[in-house]
């Protein structure tokens, strides 16, 4: 790659009749969003927010890791280019801009070389701003923006060379104190009113989580179609990615779980170049990319298309443990309730099978109160799922009321929250576990929606069965 000293070439210029980008979803959904933040902002006295995207990161001398937008940014824009601020005005009088854009500046010679941009005139009209400045003259309209206005309204402490800057921000308003201009006297955490916005989808994000999660699940049933003894992981993960890019996904939501036979006792191994051994369990824990939006899936498959009487065991008691938590959610519940059907299930066939000592334990109750299960299954059932993987979002509730040593309730479910559904066992090998089942790990996960009833998984076009995954992988050998 050669990046130094580019020549100066101009870019070819766009014919007329060829129409710029769109934001995903219409300039419409991005702006109504921004209205909900100005609400919410002047009930609580007005001010100015400040949202700004992701820097552009290096990966080693001059090579830029790929670039990938702030997801609380693009939420609010839709606009995926770096080097871009969003500034919301809830005090803006008439004639005065209120959700005004940052933003790189046309440059023909660095489009050469990095590709389109926008630049502050096509942005304003393309994503429906008010006002669109470069960025370059950020520094100088920020101050004059933020000047004379209560409060500013940000991701407090999420960035220190964010913080950094805004300081410096109101170091120039106060500079010009003697003039009888007013710095803000207060700031606000802008992150809960965009948690609290983002938590709840809206119809255009689930349409695009649904074709996310249908990619996905072509990937894992296209992995587990090439799964041989002998495979190795970086292989499957080959598989993957590419039918992540084939059927239009940006890439992967998150590093790819690729992890045969022990490997997968391991929650966040990533793919290496162990092999698939005839007899191993490979789990797989990955998913897609889809216009900002993420899924999540976690599979786990018997190399040689059979289960084990000791793999199926277990593989069948994580089954019925996502199904109970699938079971339990639903809009009006918390979202614990999932978690603790799932951990009940499991923490009684941890008893059934032997793997917790049952001269121990009397009871299920007592495996759960003294944790015991957590040796075994050491992560929580769920996550919400949206523009990260991990999605944002409370998990208890926000009351105010509550006493400061006080731990607050569960967050209540809702229609259209989404979140994974996703139990697991991990059963290392040691001298106080049956032998059969040593270096089994399993995880089976998906994608729910919660509706007043009770959810939509929208990851099961992949199959989660035992039988009909040992069928699926027995077909594609036959027809190899």
């Amino acid at each position: 790659m050669n990046t130094t000293n580019p020549p100066t070439v101009p870019a070819a210029p766009r014919a007329a009749a060829d129409p710029l980008p769109g934001p995903d979803g219409g300039a419409a959904l991005y702006r109504e969003r921004r209205e909900r933040v100005l609400a919410a902002m002047r009930a609580r006295g007005g001010g100015v927010a400040l949202v700004p995207t992701a820097s552009e990161a290096l990966r080693n001398r001059d090579a830029d890791y790929p670039y990938r937008h702030d997801s609380y940014f693009y939420y609010l824009t839709g606009f995926t280019e770096p080097d871009a601020l969003l500034v919301l005005d809830a005090n803006a009088g008439d004639g005065q801009p209120a959700a005004i854009l940052f933003c790189r500046a046309k440059n023909p010679e660095r489009e050469t070389w990095d590709g389109f941009r926008f630049g502050p005139d096509a942005a304003r009209e393309t994503f429906g701003f008010d006002a669109a400045f470069p960025i370059d003259e950020r520094d100088a309209r920020v101050p004059q923006l933020i000047a004379n206005r209560p409060a500013l309204h940000y991701a407090l402490a999420a960035s220190n060379g964010f913080d950094t800057q805004v300081r410096g921000w109101l170091d120039a308003v106060r500079a010009q104190s003697r003039s009888g201009v007013t710095a803000p006297s207060a700031a606000y955490d802008l992150l809960p009113v965009l948690d609290d916005m983002r938590i709840v989808k809206d119809a255009h994000e689930l349409s695009v989580m649904r074709r996310a999660a249908q990619i996905s699940a072509l990937a894992h049933r296209r992995a587990m179609a090439a799964c041989r003894p002998g495979i190795r992981e970086y292989e499957l993960e080959a598989e993957l990615l590419y039918a992540f890019r084939k059927h239009g996904a940006q890439g992967p939501a998150y590093g790819s779980i690729v992890a045969a036979g022990a490997n997968a006792c391991v929650l966040h191994y990533p793919a290496g170049n162990a092999s698939a051994r005839d007899g191993d369990l490979v789990l797989i824990d990955a998913a897609c990319e889809l216009n900002g939006y993420a899924s999540d899936i976690t599979r786990t498959f018997p190399a040689n298309g059979r289960f084990t009487p000791a793999q199926r065991e277990l593989y069948d008691i994580v089954l019925a443990a996502q199904q109970a938590a699938i079971d339990a959610t639903r809009a009006g519940v918390d979202f614990e309730a999932p978690h603790q059907a799932a951990v009940r299930v499991l923490a009684q066939g941890l008893l059934d099978t032997g793997i917790i000592d049952r001269a121990r334990f009397a009871s299920v109750d007592d495996v759960i109160a003294e944790r015991a299960y957590a040796r075994f299954y050491m992560h929580r059932t769920g996550h919400w799922l949206g523009m990260d993987v991990h999605d944002a979002g409370d998990y208890r509730e926000r009351d105010a009321n509550l006493p400061a040593d006080a731990t607050p309730p569960w967050r209540t479910l809702r229609p259209s929250m989404t979140l994974t559904i996703e139990p697991g066992l991990y059963v290392r090998a040691a001298d106080d576990v049956p032998e059969r089942y040593w270096d089994i790990g399993i995880r089976i996960e998906d994608d729910a929606i919660v509706t007043a009833t009770g959810c939509e998984l929208i990851t099961r076009d992949v199959p989660v069965e035992a039988a009909e995954i040992e069928a699926l992988m027995q077909d594609a050998q036959r027809r190899a």
